[in-house]
């Protein structure tokens, strides 16, 4: 009886093991990246959908940049991939990013990324100069 009890808990330890062998990353709450954006992502639903805000001061307006709207989807894995987008309510501009949320080897999350940000031109022939790319990553606001 013992030699089988021993064999089933190993067997469910290594079973079980893959699962924990990396640390939970939550894209629910408030975050801040290397330009000094920061945004907050509402709770995440069983289908992985979530809403929140963002707010950068990076932008070329005279306007005043309020905090935008932001909807966006992640995969429901332990260190999730996801994506969202930003329909900012200031300007005429459309902002994407995706990423992955990771945990650190110092235990802190981090949301690594990659953005596209589309503005309105009023040609096709304007259209070259209508992208912008790049990266930020996000650490987590206590």
């Amino acid at each position: 009886m013992v030699p089988t009890t021993s064999l089933l808990l190993l067997l469910g330890l290594a079973l079980l093991a893959p699962g924990l062998s990396a640390d939970q990353c939550v894209l629910t709450g408030r975050w801040i990246n290397d330009v000094g954006s920061d945004m907050t992502i509402g709770a995440v639903n069983s289908n992985g959908e979530f809403t929140g805000t963002y707010h950068t001061p990076v932008m070329t307006t005279t306007k005043d940049i309020k905090a935008s709207p932001l909807v966006g989807i992640q995969h429901c894995k332990t260190q999730p991939t996801f994506g969202f987008t930003v329909s900012w309510n200031f300007t005429d501009t459309t902002a994407v990013f995706t990423g992955q949320c990771f945990v650190d080897t110092e235990g802190k999350e981090v949301l690594k990324t990659m953005w596209l940000l589309r503005s309105h031109v009023n040609s096709i022939a304007d259209d070259w100069n209508a992208t912008r790319t790049g990266t930020v990553t996000f650490t987590r606001l206590p």
